[in-house]
């Protein structure tokens, strides 16, 4: 059986995984709650004006993450907000000048 080679991302996904606890009692329960009331307050609509280039490249990407692309923008912008939306790019960046 050929061992598929994974890139470092891939591979810290993949050290990630096999670390993973399930949430159990109260953490569970905090996260559902807080998931619950994120689904009930999705009530407000806006209307924003972006260039035609950055939403053909929003709507590849939600495609390429299956999720529709409303829902990508609305993900997005909430990480930005709660300090989680995560440069890719500047962390293996920064991963890499760690390194040596």
């Amino acid at each position: 059986m050929n061992e598929v080679k994974l890139d470092s991302f891939e591979q810290s996904i993949e050290d990630a995984a096999e670390q993973f606890v399930p949430l159990e009692g109260e953490e569970k329960e905090r996260l559902e709650a807080t998931l619950a009331e994120i689904k009930r307050n999705k009530n407000k609509s806006i209307n924003i004006r972006i260039s035609q280039y950055d939403l053909d490249r929003v709507k590849e990407r939600s495609q390429r993450e299956g999720v529709p692309y409303q829902t990508l923008i609305s993900s997005i912008i909430h990480r930005y907000l709660e300090g989680t939306l995560v440069d890719e790019e500047a962390v293996l960046h920064a991963a890499r000048l760690l390194k040596d």
